[in-house]
């Protein structure tokens, strides 16, 4: 079976103002979104699964859906900030959705395959897609075993200004064994350096980060509907925490009840994380065509 590719999108209405105004950035129009769709689909993937808001179904699926007919079948789930395990009601001023791992739980009822998931809005890369699929494979009818693409640090910066990145360390297995934010994270003098407090602290180029790019069997939707309890009784009254897949992650790495691989990728991440990137990436997209890395017009 393949495996599923499971797309973070509820926050695309209003990250940019309505489906209508999706930044084109390939050389006919095309985003981000459409080349992590199109390396998902050479790299192995089976099915493609998005979450949304409701509220903008029927233009995501003039807009976005509406391409992809005919090349990989694709879904649709619906993230909503009442969409709540029984027993807790959304407080009351709260308009902020729950976050990344609430929004993974969508898909729980649709996704019976190994799945990964990734942020609607990065660049990944082909590689990574490609090495992603081929561990998810092999791990049909297994629980208990995730993994992470853990992107270079030196391949994810932006030279616009500091990005905030999950700085991975793993064990000799390559195995995870935390995931650190750090916030403020540039190229100072040559080299890659995070901010602490007012301290500015050297790490390798090749210091594993997590870009949001993973890999699940089905049974981790178990472990979060659990954790979101847990999570709910402690936050519930807090109008803005979120429920992030990084947390129950570090959770079920320190408890022992799951394992998840580290995979490096040569490839290079790249993002609009301010607007003075957008042509950097229009240019870097334009690169990979004339280099004949994607077609001209992807669908």
């Amino acid at each position: 079976m393949k495996p599923t590719l499971f797309v973070l999108a509820a926050g695309m209405g209003s990250r940019y103002g309505g489906l209508k105004q999706l930044d084109g950035l390939g050389p006919n129009g095309e985003t981000i979104m459409d080349y992590s769709i199109f390396d998902a689909l050479r790299g192995g993937f089976g099915k493609v699964v998005f979450v949304i808001r409701k509220d903008f179904e029927q233009d995501f699926r003039e807009k976005i859906l509406s391409k992809y007919e005919g090349h990989i079948p694709c879904e649709l789930v619906f993230q909503s900030i009442n969409d709540l395990p029984e027993g807790f009601t959304c407080p009351e001023g709260r308009t902020k959705p729950w976050g990344t791992n609430h929004a993974l739980l969508m898909g729980k009822d649709v996704i019976k395959e190994p799945f990964a998931v990734i942020n609607a809005d990065d660049f990944y890369g082909r590689e990574s897609f490609a090495i992603l699929a081929d561990y998810l494979k092999n791990l049909e009818g297994k629980q208990n075993d995730y993994c992470m693409v853990g992107y270079r640090v030196g391949n994810t910066l932006s030279e616009s200004g500091t990005v905030a990145r999950g700085v991975c360390e793993m064990n000799a297995s390559k195995h995870l064994t935390s995931v650190v934010e750090r916030t403020q994270i540039e190229r100072r003098d040559g080299e890659v350096m995070f901010k602490e407090g007012e301290t500015w602290t050297a790490i390798p180029d090749n210091t594993p980060v997590s870009m949001n790019m993973w890999g699940f069997t089905p049974d981790y939707f178990k472990y979060s509907e659990d954790y979101f309890v847990n999570f709910l009784k402690e936050n519930a009254g807090n109008i803005k925490a979120e429920f992030f897949i990084p947390l129950l992650v570090n959770d079920l790495i320190q408890s022992g009840k799951a394992t998840v691989t580290v995979l490096d990728t040569p490839s290079k991440w790249f993002g609009v994380t301010y607007a003075a990137d957008r042509q950097s990436v229009v240019d870097k997209i334009q690169a990979l065509v004339d280099a004949g890395e994607y077609p001209a017009k992807l669908f």
